[in-house]
């Protein structure tokens, strides 16, 4: 069994989470529930790994070991029936510089690139920070869930438009996409010949009752134009270790990317990195089970202490990840208004939805992957601050 409720002090770690807390809000003694990484220990399996590779004591230039590549074959192949080969992995440092250099890669200055908002704020600055076009396809948000809006999306592309980034499972909103919806959005994708850029990183993380599609699974026909950008970084906290890669099933847009890499002298990982990956991925599997009934758990302490204690503030229910999504539209406040009384009276630091693009702008995104202890004071901290003012 792991200890999910040891409570791991974090300050003095160099943690942008922990130690940057009140400098970016402007507060002080604030309780950091907003970047998503987990105030959890790796796996067991990792740290020692790591601890083997310490021990040896040289961290000479690395090479790729053909097991790396067997260990990320298995995994997808056992948890998501995605058939991948060796040769159709590029490792990167992350999923948002992969991102960056696919977009610069197969797109041209000017050319559209079209994201979802609201939608994980990098994506945004992927795009225009490389003078792309960046077009808007808001998801559709009917009070409880949300849905995509292709026929809006149909509506704005043309011939400039080049390609779709997907979040799937979408941060922040938490939809594990179905089958059914992720078709729908392929088949506009064919008729218009657009690139997809699938951001699968949550993929691990899903809730009871929902199932995660590989979006290159659907055909022979996408699998060929989809980059699937994925990491263990979500899924065992190693966010810190600089650790993804890309699945690229089409052999002429992988040697592409790897060049657009090479140019950039972005095409080598570190010795630690390529440890940890394996590591997890061969031996992390029981330990993943593990946090997913306690994150769950923990979507249910959120749900219900919200229902009873702040009835004016709505959770939209997430399928997947482990960020939760606060409607906060009956509060009346604006964005900043919110931002302020939530760092002044609750001594809290959420994701403001507004960082998520205009749609969010009445929402908070908190992390739950935290000892229950915490989120319970969070919750609290959030409970004072709602009794004082409502």
């Amino acid at each position: 069994m792991v200890d999910f409720d040891n409570m791991i002090n974090r300050v003095g770690t160099d943690s942008m989470k922990w130690d940057g807390v009140d400098k970016l809000y402007g507060g002080e003694g604030l309780l950091p529930l907003w970047v998503a990484d987990m105030d959890f220990k790796a796996p067991e399996a990792v740290l020692e790994a790591l601890r083997k590779r310490v021990d040896h004591g040289i961290f000479g230039y690395p090479h790729k070991q053909a097991s790396l590549d067997e260990a990320i074959i298995n995994w997808l192949s056992r948890r998501y029936s995605f058939p991948v080969q060796p040769n159709e992995i590029v490792y990167t440092s992350g999923v948002v510089p992969a991102i960056y250099q696919i977009i610069q890669a197969f797109t041209k200055t000017n050319e559209k690139v079209v994201i979802q908002p609201p939608v994980y704020y990098p994506f945004f600055k992927v795009v225009t920070n490389g003078n792309r076009q960046l077009i808007e396809n808001p998801l559709i948000y009917d009070g409880q869930r949300y849905k995509m809006d292709l026929d809006h999306l149909e509506s704005i592309i043309d011939d400039q438009t080049k390609m779709i980034i997907l979040c799937s499972p979408h941060n922040p909103v938490g939809r594990v996409w179905s089958k059914e919806e992720l078709t729908r959005l392929a088949d506009l994708c064919i008729k218009y010949n657009l690139l997809i850029v699938s951001d699968e990183i949550h993929a691990d993380l899903i809730f009871s009752g929902h199932t995660h599609t590989s979006m290159a699974t659907l055909s022979e026909e996408i699998a060929n134009r989809t980059f699937t950008c994925l990491a263990p970084s979500k899924t065992f906290n190693l966010a810190g270790i600089q650790a993804s890669y890309v699945v690229i099933k089409n052999q002429s847009y992988k040697r592409k990317l790897e060049q657009q890499l090479g140019n950039e002298f972005l095409n080598m990982t570190n010795n630690f990195s390529s440890v940890a990956m394996e590591a997890a991925y061969r031996n992390g599997e029981p330990w993943l089970e593990e946090l997913l009934q306690y994150l769950e758990n923990n979507v249910t302490t959120v749900k219900q202490y919200v229902k009873e204690f702040m009835p004016k503030i709505k959770v939209v229910e997430p399928e997947g990840t482990y960020l939760m999504w606060l409607d906060c539209t009956d509060l009346q406040l604006s964005s900043m208004e919110r931002k302020k009384w939530l760092r002044d009276s609750g001594k809290l630091a959420l994701s403001h939805g507004i960082v998520f693009g205009k749609e969010g702008e009445a929402f908070e995104r908190v992390n739950i992957a935290c000892p229950k202890q915490t989120l319970v004071e969070g919750l609290e901290r959030l409970k004072k601050a709602y009794d004082e003012k409502f």
